[in-house]
């Protein structure tokens, strides 16, 4: 009879095994393990936590043994750490050990049966907080191997509550989260609502991976035209990027890798029925569909449509674009509250520049006015010369004075005496210059041993030393912001800071090189630790390949400077 209630015991212990592991859907061994677990966590708690007391289920009949170890170790045992220490109830040394068994060698087990016991309440608690963690550590490592490689897709799923504005959809295999701001605006879901996201991130964190939802996403609205379009599923279409305003506006560039394929009138379908089911998705969310192109200028063209440009100045450096536009053309490029020039800078990339071309006109007139003025101060010739040498393209003393000869002489007029005269005058004028500014700096008080750090010019010197900086080590002491300018908060706005060389347009990168510089001048650091530049490339990709991680990165839309306007431009 008790034979038989044993029997029973094995049978429910693993038949309870099984359930848990269909039920959670997880592999039946790790849930035998956490039982064994258990099972051993409370034997320790009956006989004494400090032997080495091992519990083993078989996994085909549920035969429970429970075994207590001693193992043989060193006459000279020492512990690997502080907190360890020689447990008498789970090691013997080789010496005592060998007085009974002659046998005996170093990691030699002696393994004793223990009897049966029956589980108290403080042994039951202990077991099945055991096992529920374990079950859930389970979860939790499938849920994450279910959904790491999953990032870029389109998943289904119920709402499964909303808190403080971030819904939690039900994915059948787990659970994501859509923050408010990856949400459509105005965008409303009860409990229950079947919802169609996106899967943009998944992040393995202590409480679980967090799969992060979105329908913001300009991932969402790619992956959704790949359903539509059979020729984007196929990969005959490319989608180049994306730029979302989310539920207002959105611009996308498509590719054709089929000539005789027109890309942008595919994802438009007829009567444009594929652009109209992914817009009611989008919940009425206007598409621009462009043409991308390899040709920077030409794609950024493309992507300021339906706004005609005139002309595009680009400034590879500085990553930003400069584009001229008809006058009446300038509220439609910009978009209204800047929307259409904002995603077009996130579609292409660089940070983009309206302006008019009455605007553009009054600059370049502006420059040339005052370029031939340097001229006839500098050189000492007559308006006309001047005029002639801004013309053929000089913007300043320096570029005349170093160019080659010929490039002056060459000019409708002009010989190589001419050529050599202009240059000697403009040479004198930069040594006379630099004499002043020298002397300047002197008196500021500036250090000579900071001209000798790399980067700073006599113009910079007596910048520092207007703005106090005087040494090496005083330069070597200020942050970016200190050098370029920045913003900080003072009564609770946020105000403008000058820097001492912000009038020299220093990049983040600059500014903080010229820092590093000073430092190892002054002895703060050592060489090494500057900044190493990267190796250049001939080309950043092969022929006809692109970023894929960069596809839907966008800059910020504080990048864009242009000035709103109230005119809503017209879908393309």
């Amino acid at each position: 009879m008790a034979a038989t209630g044993i029997s029973a015991n094995r049978l429910e212990l693993l038949q309870i095994a099984d359930a848990v592991a269909r039920e959670k859907m997880i592999d039946r061994e790790i849930v035998i393990e956490a039982i064994e677990e258990a099972i051993q966590k409370g034997a320790k708690s009956r006989y004494g936590a400090h032997h080495d007391i091992r519990a083993k289920i078989d996994h085909k009949t549920g035969e429970l043994s429970l075994t207590r170890h001693v193992t043989i170790v060193e006459d000279d045992w020492q512990p690997e750490d502080e907190l360890e220490e020689f447990n008498d109830s789970a090691m013997v040394r080789l010496r005592d050990a060998a007085k009974r068994d002659p046998e005996a060698v170093v990691g030699k087990e002696y393994v004793e049966e223990l009897p049966p016991f029956e589980f108290g309440r403080v042994q039951t608690q202990m077991a099945r907080q055991v096992v529920t963690g374990k079950v859930r550590e389970a979860e939790r490592a499938n849920q994450y191997e279910e959904f790491k490689d999953r990032v870029g897709e389109i998943v289904n799923g119920t709402v499964k509550r909303v808190e403080y504005g971030n819904t939690i959809v039900d994915l059948g295999r787990g659970e994501g989260v859509m923050r408010r701001d990856q949400s459509i605006p105005r965008e409303v879901f009860n409990i229950g609502d079947r919802v169609r996201t996106y899967i943009y991130d998944v992040r393995p964190e202590a409480k679980g991976p967090q799969v992060m939802l979105s329908r913001a996403h300009p991932g969402f609205m790619a992956k959704l035209f790949a359903q539509e379009v059979p020729e984007v599923y196929d990969g005959v279409i490319e989608i180049r990027a994306a730029a979302r305003d989310s539920g207002s506006r959105a611009k996308m560039a498509v590719l054709s890798n089929d000539s005789s394929i027109d890309p942008v009138g595919a994802c438009v379908g007829m009567r444009g029925s594929r652009v109209q089911a992914v817009v009611a998705e989008l919940q009425g969310e206007k598409i621009d569909i462009i043409q991308w192109n390899d040709d920077e200028p030409t794609f950024i063209v493309n992507a300021l449509a339906p706004a005609e440009v005139s002309k595009v100045v680009m400034d590879e450096e500085a990553g930003r674009v400069e584009v001229v536009v008809p006058d009446e053309q300038l509220s439609l490029a910009i978009g209204r509250r800047g929307q259409n020039v904002r995603l077009a800078s996130q579609l292409t990339g660089w940070q983009i520049d309206i302006i008019t071309e009455a605007q553009d006109s009054e600059r370049r007139q502006k420059e040339f006015t005052e370029r031939t003025a340097l001229f006839q101060e500098a050189l000492d010739v007559d308006e006309v010369i001047a005029q002639l040498l801004v013309t053929e393209g000089f913007a300043t003393v320096e570029d005349l004075a170093y160019v080659e000869p010929y490039e002056i002489s060459d000019i409708e007029g002009f010989d190589e005496e001419t050529a050599e005269e202009l240059q000697a005058r403009a040479r004198d004028f930069l040594d006379r210059q630099a004499a002043e500014q020298d002397a300047k700096r002197k008196a500021l008080g500036v250090e000579d041993g900071v001209l000798e750090v790399p980067g700073v010019t006599l113009a910079m010197a007596v910048a520092l030393g207007e703005g106090g900086v005087k040494t090496v080590e005083d330069l070597a002491d200020l942050a970016t912001d200190e050098v370029r300018g920045g913003y900080e908060v003072q009564n609770g706005e946020r105000v403008k800071v000058a820097g001492v060389l912000e009038s020299f347009n220093l990049s983040q990168e600059d500014a903080e090189l010229l820092i590093l510089q000073a430092r190892v001048a002054a002895g703060w650091i050592d060489a090494s630790e500057l900044p190493q530049p990267e190796p250049e490339y001939e080309e950043d990709y092969a022929e006809g390949e692109y970023d894929p991680e960069a596809v839907f990165a966008a800059p910020e839309a504080d990048d864009v400077a242009a000035e709103p306007a109230d005119d809503e431009p017209q879908d393309a």
